[in-house]
């Protein structure tokens, strides 16, 4: 008999587990899924044994964790297809076509091939299921090598904020494709199994109905369900009635394509697929938000179980050595190659086609989904479920790690801040951001600026002049000194607007209060995206607004005074990255002012070269160890490292390529006003 505090107490393991494990994976930047998938398989009998699993989950208790895994499938397919968006596409489809169409074609024919080495080899027999007609096994074994789970890929894009990129931009598009002919193709597979075994409800000539059935969800439903934007505008929330409506439609599609022989999971993604897009953001994203948490956080944890209890890895033996290897060569290099070759069709850069083939290569949970379906239809065979299930584990466990060498995350920064600029059109300028500070002259900083940008065109420093929020300013409460202040700021950020103007650079000031000046400053970078910015030396927030940003950074040391007109420029140079850009910096200062560089430093013959190029490129240079007296105060230039120089330290951008001092931009900037 069914013991239902049994069953409560195995609910509550199984998400216990299934937690800890995403937890803990995640911590390593392995995406959660593969976790909570292992965390099933762990639950199973490959690591408990037969004996051990059998009692934590006795066979008679399996039926009802079954049906919830069923339902915990079917709601997940709907989410599967309600954050597929058309949109994503729109713009790539040239690339997104060529890449889904190479990553899926090569792994089909490679799978398929795979599949006759299978049949074909007295080693590996039992991979093939008994009863199964070879083309129904090898069709499904090259739809499951095609597969790309676009659920984990957007996440691992999310994680890693490369949805805000142009390679994410494209890997979502390509996904969003591959989603659709895979599934399609996978649809077909299924039904020509099912013609041929005859799965299904109803005679085998039913399968015919999908195609009536897609174009009534597509031209019919689809419009219909119009009405759920329209209601949900009207009331002004996701209503019982609107929820009950979609989750309705969404049981009786999956219960239509599971009557007619494919398979209830493509009914539940259609439905999802078809909720309208269009001024329907808002109700998408509540109805994710009450079903994604109970499908993710209780149900799917035990599709994951009922998985888990079907692999058994301790079945398997050193015959299968071979097999599991010739997998992953298929799975991985049919995907990749693939993708990689479908992007350079498009002229996709070398390292972007890359990344693609990578990420096109993540298959986590919709690979289990497929697997458990094809075991169901008897076109997998026990072992080979299992090397499947390994397979799925391995490419999704890869793609992070491979990812981090091939894009890695400072990359992703600085495409983010390209992306971001680019979407500003006309403001998508070259930016400075140079952080004011009451008490030093902040017309230094904006001449750094000017010399950074290097004649960049559009260009422009912002300055910010945020003052710490003092007590509210109220009438009768003594206000001559807060007005005093008020106004020598204003007349000070204008200074700074008239001398950016004078030097060709327009200033734009951003100045408030501030009840967390750290935080604001923050976020302000994260706005703005500066490709420099300038800060004295005992700003209070310094500390904070360097490690926020990854753009170069320029420090001024404390009551250094603006250089004057004929001020030389010096630079001290140390070899390493920093002292590179402090150079590149000091070239374009004394190209900008006429004046000459003077390098200083014992650096041997990369100095050499670095004087020999610039002198080439027209800097005038002061001779090595020149005792020749300045004729006023230089503008001194060092490494960030280097602690209590004066003049001003210079911090590269971080991950630096070595600069290459024949090509670097020196810049002419345009003549004063």
């Amino acid at each position: 008999m069914l013991d239902f505090a049994v069953i409560l107490g195995q609910l509550a393991l199984i998400i216990v587990v299934a937690r800890i494990a995403g937890t803990l994976v995640a911590k390593i930047g392995i995406p959660p899924v593969v976790g909570e998938i292992a965390a099933g398989v762990l639950l199973g009998p490959s690591l408990l044994g037969m004996e051990l699993s059998g009692e934590l989950f006795p066979m008679d208790q399996r039926a009802f964790l079954d049906v919830l895994a069923r339902v915990g499938l079917v709601l997940f397919m709907f989410v599967v297809g309600l954050e597929l968006d058309i949109k994503l596409i729109k713009g790539r489809e040239k690339v997104a076509g060529s890449v889904s169409i190479c990553s899926i074609l090569l792994p089909f024919t490679l799978g398929i091939g795979l599949a006759k080495i299978f049949v074909d080899m007295d080693a590996t027999a039992a991979l093939k299921p008994a009863g199964a007609d070879f083309w129904p096994f090898a069709l499904f074994m090259g739809a499951a090598m095609s597969i790309t789970a676009f659920p984990v890929l957007a996440r691992i894009l999310t994680d890693r904020r490369m949805h805000r990129t142009e390679t994410g931009g494209l890997a979502l598009a390509c996904a969003a494709t591959d989603d659709i002919i895979a599934w399609t193709l996978l649809a077909v597979v299924l039904a020509l199994a099912g013609v041929d075994a005859g799965h299904g409800h109803l005679p085998s000539w039913a399968i015919y109905l999908a195609i009536p059935f897609v174009l009534v969800a597509i031209f019919v439903v689809r419009p219909a369900l119009t009405w759920l934007t329209r209601a949900y505008h009207k009331a002004g929330e996701l209503t019982p009635t609107i929820l009950s409506v979609v989750l309705v439609g969404m049981l009786l599609f999956a219960a239509t394509t599971e009557v007619i022989g494919i398979h209830y999971i493509f009914g539940a993604f259609l439905f999802g697929a078809i909720i309208p897009h269009e001024q329907a953001a808002a109700l998408r994203h509540e109805i994710l938000v009450r079903l994604e948490q109970i499908s993710v956080l209780l149900l799917l944890p035990v599709f994951f179980l009922i998985s888990g209890l079907k692999v058994n890895i301790q079945g398997l033996g050193s015959e299968h050595i071979l097999p599991m290897l010739a997998i992953l060569a298929v799975a991985i290099v049919g995907k990749y190659v693939g993708a990689y070759v479908g992007a350079r069709l498009q002229k996709v850069p070398h390292w972007q086609a890359s990344a693609l083939g990578l990420l096109m290569n993540t298959r986590g949970l919709t690979e289990l989904i497929i697997l458990n379906v094809g075991l169901e239809k008897g076109l997998l065979s026990q072992e080979l479920f299992t090397l499947m299930v390994i397979m799925a584990l391995v490419t999704t466990v890869m793609t992070g790690p491979l990812l981090g060498f091939v894009y890695p995350q400072r990359r992703v920064a600085r495409d983010i801040a390209e992306a971001e600029r680019a979407a500003l059109g006309e403001e998508a300028v070259d930016r400075m951001l140079v952080l004011a500070h009451t008490g030093q002259d902040d017309r230094l900083l904006v001449e750094l600026a000017v010399g950074a940008l290097a004649g960049a065109t559009p260009a422009e420093i912002v300055v910010a002049d945020l003052t710490p929020q003092g007590r509210p300013l109220e009438v009768g409460s003594g206000l001559s000194l807060d007005l005093a202040e008020m106004a020598a700021a204003m007349e000070r950020q204008q200074g700074l607007v008239h001398h950016g103007e004078r030097l060709g650079v327009p200033v734009r000031v951003i100045a408030h209060p501030s009840a967390d000046v750290d935080q604001d400053l923050v976020e302000l970078i994260g706005v703005l995206r500066p490709q420099g910015l300038l800060a004295w030396s005992d700003d209070p927030a310094l500390a904070t607004v360097v490690a926020a940003n990854e753009s170069p950074v320029i420090v001024a040391t404390a009551g250094t005074p603006a250089p004057d007109a004929d001020a030389a420029v010096v630079v001290h140079w140390n070899g390493d990255s920093d002292s590179e850009a402090a150079t590149v910096l000091g070239a374009r200062l004394a190209r900008q002012r006429g004046v000459a560089l003077d390098l200083r430093g014992d650096g041997g013959r990369r100095l050499a070269a670095v004087r020999t190029a610039l002198e080439e490129r027209g800097v005038r240079l002061e001779p090595a160890a020149s005792d020749n007296p300045l004729a006023a105060a230089p503008i001194e230039l060092s490494s960030y490292g280097v602690g209590g120089a004066a003049g001003a330290r210079v911090r590269a951008e971080l991950d630096p390529a070595p600069v290459d001092f024949t090509h670097v931009s020196l810049g002419e900037v345009p003549a004063p006003a």
